[in-house]
């Protein structure tokens, strides 16, 4: 594909944008002068991205506010928790007193995936097509809902950063509609359709069968649609920022965070303590630690997930978690008619989360061991086939520096992807 963004913004070396050239480049993307009387609808992510979203939504207020008959804001929720005001305040970066003052025109809404009356479909993907897109892999028609909201809107605006994705090779562009405020039937399937072909094989990579499908969903929605893709480094902030369609700003987005957020290593790791941030609140998300690492883990090797302050597997979820427990993909695919009525992004986190393995003869075999250091009980994280450390008795420290080794201590896991120089068939 040859797509483009419109505006392309990079920082200098060691450098990040200012507020300043942000502002800019909303005013080249957007102009108030084209949306003058119009209905927009922001959807930017939750908080379990790192991004500067209050950077960009003030300069977008600044620039639509006083122009636009409403300018509203929708949370890529996907299937996670529903955001309070305050917490939404606290995305966007502004004081309680702004809320209620300045930006007191602004709507908040959060996206709900599990209601109906919140969805309407807009096409279905038949089956001929995706077993085109899938390359043989699927042929069944799948129903695309998205969230109703949309169509009370002249313009949609999408914010959000682009990192690599267990599901879709890369986060970002259209994939904060799918799933971010998409109906389950095709968040299922192109989750599950991302775990049949493992994370490894998914996660960094650009064109995807699953990229491939989330685009060609969102063609669905008619609602002219507008991007603004970053890339976010931890130290320096905001180091790249590109507009345009969705499609577009993602495809140069997606290049950039490839320079900045995949780590190359000479060898695999026998023991890897990966700290989750307080960005995640439970497992569904702190999950990333392993997705992010699982191509330098060793085989045979220990992950373990470090975060005393995870509480709950997934309350959206974990019911259903329970039931199933954690397993390699051909657990799932050679045991099909069991599983099969499963929610099947819930099989799909189960496998990323667990990595990969075999299952032959009712025998499950799983490449590394996976092992939760959080206030989840010993108990609970047996039940789950997971492993458990007690986090008090892990000194962080004391996994530090020892790379050579065959330890790695990565004290902020999730967003950065780690490979091999020279990787294994499974992984390449």
């Amino acid at each position: 594909m040859n797509l483009t963004a419109s505006i392309a913004l990079t920082a200098s070396p060691g450098q990040s944008l200012r507020a300043d050239e942000v502002a800019h480049a909303v005013a080249q993307a957007c102009p108030a002068a084209n949306h003058r009387g119009q209905r927009v609808l922001l959807i930017v992510p939750d908080g379990t991205r790192t991004a500067p979203i209050g950077l960009l939504f003030r300069a977008l207020f600044a620039e639509l506010g006083a122009a636009t008959e409403a300018l509203d804001l929708l949370i890529a929720l996907g299937t996670h928790q529903p955001m309070s005001e305050a917490a939404i305040c606290e995305r966007l970066e502004i004081s309680a007193a702004d809320r209620a003052g300045r930006y007191g025109k602004v709507r908040f809404f959060n996206h709900a995936w599990d209601d109906p009356a919140q969805l309407r479909l807009v096409g279905t993907l038949p089956a001929a097509e995706i077993a085109e897109l899938t390359g043989g892999r699927f042929a069944m028609d799948v129903p695309v809902e998205v969230n109703r909201r949309l169509d009370d809107y002249d313009q949609v605006i999408i914010v959000g950063p682009v990192f690599p994705h267990e599901v879709v090779g890369f986060s970002g562009g259209n994939k904060y509609l799918f799933p971010g405020v998409a109906g389950p039937r095709i968040l299922n399937f192109f989750h599950w359709l991302g775990a049949v072909i493992t994370t490894p094989k998914i996660i960094g990579h650009k064109w995807t069968p699953v990229r491939q499908v989330v685009d060609r969903a969102a063609a669905l929605v008619r609602v002219p649609k507008l991007s603004f893709s970053l890339v976010v480094e931890h130290q320096r902030g905001l180091v790249g920022l590109f507009a345009g369609t969705p499609e577009g700003a993602w495809d140069a987005a997606s290049d950039l965070s490839r320079e900045h957020h995949i780590r190359y290593q000479a060898a695999a790791y026998h023991t890897i303590v990966a700290c989750a941030p307080r960005m995640y609140d439970e497992i569904w998300t702190a999950g990333k630690c392993m997705y992010k690492l699982e191509p330098v883990l060793a085989d045979g090797g220990e992950l373990i997930i470090y975060a005393p302050h995870i509480a709950e597997i997934c309350v959206t979820h974990g019911k259903v978690i329970e039931q199933v427990g954690y397993h390699c993909r051909d657990f799932f695919l050679k045991q099909w008619d069991r599983y099969k009525d499963f929610p099947w992004g819930v099989l799909a986190h189960s496998t990323h989360v667990r990595g990969l393995g075999t299952f032959e003869n009712g025998r499950e075999q799983c490449r590394a061991r996976v092992t939760l250091a959080t206030q989840i009980p010993a108990a609970r994280c047996q039940a789950v086939n997971l492993g458990y450390r007690d986090p008090a008795t892990i000194d962080v420290e004391s996994y530090a520096r020892r790379e050579a080794e065959g330890v790695l201590l990565v004290r902020q896991a999730g967003e950065i992807l780690y490979r091999l120089e020279h990787p294994p068939a499974w992984a390449a």
